[in-house]
């Protein structure tokens, strides 16, 4: 039995933009998801607990009769379920074991569809665990790129590198079509305000598209985020985390003006903005779930809590680990 971690992430700059091959930066955050992964003779049981904030218990059999009854979005549910089933298969993949049974269990503190990367850290974790418990370790590149596979196949050939390399390597790390990297950072003082909801993020990512190809504007709009996001390594490379948040600032603008925000997210950046954070903007696919903010004092974070449909507001630590192994079969900790 072998347990993994990953962790979650916020971005900085880039998201929808990097689908289409501009650069983006996200940051990995302290908060993770653990997988056990468990050899059994045949077939795939998962337990999966606490994948909102508010937790929920999921376990299913790995097949669509098992499909669980929770009171989640379908398309969130069936999503969560992707994500596992698709892991294990490039577990086995990798471990050239197809018929390889396991019981897989799952532990998160990241809400789930919330702009966070709950799906890419629970990939992440689950290939590490199932491959280690397999009796193979793959090298970090390996790992990033076989979870970006399982998004990629979960979000219909939609998704980019950037949640897997980062959960998969931690810190901060920039990413431009096939080229992922890590990239240096400031301690950054993130904030978090969460709505308690969860945007459809294969949605919002056709949303995009339509959009883009529809008008040049739209298309102009995309570029005009790749932009941010150069000028925005830039200010990470000089420290200057006041201009990284003006940056931010621009950025969410922008992904108002594609439709990806909401009445909530857009409330919470306005609060944290008016409370005096250097930068808000939504993490993520929007339409529902998370922002992040820059604030080194406790301003932002109390006016959060009193922000009509903000649900929870909590500090996030930049987390340079990236995926770990927590336990080995004999449960002793690595």
């Amino acid at each position: 039995m072998v347990t993994s971690s990953a962790p979650g992430k916020v971005y900085l700059f880039g998201e929808h933009a990097v689908v289409y091959g501009e650069p983006a930066v996200p940051c990995a955050i302290e908060q993770r998801a653990s997988v056990t992964a468990e050899r059994r003779p045949e077939g795939l049981s998962v337990h999966s607990s606490d994948l909102t904030l508010d937790g929920f218990t999921v376990e299913y059999s790995g097949d669509a009769a098992g499909r669980p009854d929770v009171d989640v979005p379908d398309t969130l549910l069936e999503a969560a379920m992707g994500y596992v089933n698709e892991a294990v298969e490039q577990a086995r993949d990798a471990a050239d074991a197809p018929d390889a049974g396991f019981e897989i269990t799952i532990e998160s503190d990241i809400p789930l569809g919330a702009g966070l990367g709950s799906s890419a850290a629970v990939a992440v974790a689950a290939i590490d665990a199932a491959t280690r418990e397999l009796g193979v370790e793959l090298s970090r590149g390996e790992l990033a790129d076989r979870a970006y596979r399982v998004e990629h196949t979960v979000q219909d050939g939609q998704a980019s590198r950037a949640d897997t390399f980062c959960s998969t390597m931690g810190g901060a790390v920039r990413v431009e079509g096939e080229d992922c990297r890590t990239t240096d950072a400031p301690d950054l003082p993130f904030v978090i305000g969460y709505d308690g909801g969860a945007g459809d993020t294969g949605a919002l990512v056709a949303s995009v598209r339509e959009l883009r190809e529809s008008y040049d504007f739209a298309a102009d709009t995309v570029a005009a985020i790749g932009d941010i996001v150069r000028s925005g390594e830039r200010a990470l490379a000089e420290a200057d985390v006041a201009e990284v948040g003006r940056l931010m600032d621009f950025n969410h603008g922008l992904l108002s003006a594609l439709g990806v925000s909401s009445r909530s997210l857009d409330a919470m950046v306005w609060a944290a903005r008016d409370a005096g954070a250097m930068g808000a903007k939504l993490t993520g696919a929007g339409g529902g779930g998370c922002i992040v903010a820059l604030d080194d004092t406790s301003e932002t974070a109390t006016a959060l809590d009193y922000t009509p449909g903000c649900e929870r507001s909590f500090r996030a630590e930049l987390d340079t680990d990236g995926v770990r192994v927590e336990s080995d079969g004999a449960g002793g900790s690595t």
